[in-house]
């Protein structure tokens, strides 16, 4: 008999180690039936529960990533995957602020999202997503096919000024500085917080 099992992924918030745990799930015998940004469901034949749940903690933290452990954590992870997604359709122009957006996708009261984010992440939800977005106008600026004024608007600043103080005031540099520098560092999105 197949035992499916699901599983919430802390960090996983980025799409670049995907096919890699799929692959090395599949070379223990454990079928990924889905695999996306913080979830994962996969089944096995003649495994018990507890050896999927021994390889895949294994192929997991291989990859440094851990398994969810409470309810609190899962929601954690699911602000920071819907904060990513927002980011990956340009222009960002929400119909709604951040805190309702969150608050309808997760059917939950924004007070409890933030204090729960806070608890767990050390930061506010607004700061962690200022911080997503300096790292998409630090992606934006290296591909050289925008200029601020267009980076500001794509993100949904007010305007360019807006943008270059919360830049100057995450980076130490003004966006000028950074565009013209030969050392560009970006940080992976499951490195932020």
């Amino acid at each position: 008999m197949d035992l499916q099992k699901e599983f919430w992924i802390k960090n996983m918030v980025c799409g670049r180690c995907l096919k890699v745990i799929k692959q090395e799930l599949e070379g223990f015998g454990v079928i990924v039936l889905s695999l996306e940004l913080g979830k994962l469901v996969v089944e096995a034949s003649n495994k018990t529960e507890h050896e999927i749940i021994d390889n895949v903690t294994k192929v997991l933290h291989s990859n440094g990533f851990e398994i969810v452990q409470s309810e609190e954590e899962m929601l954690v992870e699911k602000i920071k995957i819907i904060l990513i997604e927002l980011l990956t359709e340009l222009p960002l122009h929400l119909k709604m602020n951040t805190s309702e957006h969150l608050a309808s996708s997760l059917y939950k009261d924004y007070k409890i999202l933030s204090r729960l984010f806070s608890k767990n992440e050390n930061t506010t939800i607004e700061k962690y997503f200022i911080k997503l977005k300096i790292e998409k106008v630090k992606e934006l600026i290296q591909l050289k096919q925008y200029s601020f004024s267009d980076v500001a608007f794509m993100l949904d600043y007010s305007s360019i000024n807006h943008l270059s103080g919360q830049f100057k005031e995450m980076e130490g540099m003004s966006m000028t500085d950074y565009k013209n520098s030969k050392d560009w560092k970006r940080n992976f999105y499951d490195e932020i917080i």
